[in-house]
């Protein structure tokens, strides 16, 4: 496994933040965790089974196989400035209680969103909502679902003109990254992060010019 950059290494001090993936039911939080973490991620996926049944709706992701029953975790360094540590949540309302613990002190959060199941995103908006974490919403572009601009969707789920809508696929790295940019990005703009004194906001700022190249 590699080490994360640290300043005795680098030099620079590291600014370090914690970032929910949000979202429902086989949105794909696993895989766009898989997919930018830089060290092998840590899933809790099980099987689905018969003993799910009446629990999981499976309308629209009929041929989804596991699901996650704890959490996902990976790690992506942005240059030397930067470490977002990941934490995916369970999708089913039935590991919700799990939602406070993963979430303290995060420094924002990305709701993905399923057009096949676009209400399967109210619940994570009304968390993070409620709690004043900023949040953006990605949108999955899956194979074979029908394409809707990023407008529409911002009408389905009555977001706050304030925040971000963008498309996105869970499977590359680079749009994955694009996302997490967007969401440093409104959480500088927002002044909703929590634990982020002006010491740290600046770090944040800098790691962010240092990455866009801003």
């Amino acid at each position: 496994m590699a080490s994360a950059p640290s300043e005795s290494t680098t030099g620079v001090p590291l600014a370090i933040f914690k970032i929910i993936i949000a979202g429902g039911f086989g949105a794909g939080k696993t895989t766009l965790v898989g997919a930018i973490s830089e060290v092998r991620p840590l899933c809790t996926e099980e099987v689905l089974t018969t003993a799910s049944t009446g629990f999981d709706d499976l309308a629209g992701v009929e041929d989804k196989r596991a699901t996650t029953v704890a959490m996902d975790f990976g790690r992506i360094t942005f240059g030397s400035h930067l470490l977002l540590y990941l934490f995916g949540t369970p999708g089913q309302d039935r590991f919700w209680f799990m939602w406070d613990e993963l979430s303290y002190g995060a420094l924002g959060a990305v709701v993905l969103a399923d057009t096949r199941r676009l209400a399967d995103c109210f619940p994570s908006v009304d968390y993070f909502e409620k709690r004043r974490v900023p949040f953006v919403v990605a949108i999955n572009c899956f194979d074979g679902a029908a394409a809707h601009n990023t407008e529409d969707v911002r009408i389905a789920l009555d977001l706050d003109p304030q925040v971000p809508a963008v498309l996105c696929d869970a499977r590359r790295p680079e749009s994955v990254k694009r996302v997490l940019i967007s969401l440093v990005e409104h959480v500088l703009a927002s002044g909703l992060a929590s634990g982020t004194g002006p010491g740290r906001r600046i770090r944040l700022a800098r790691s962010l010019a240092s990455i866009t190249g801003g």
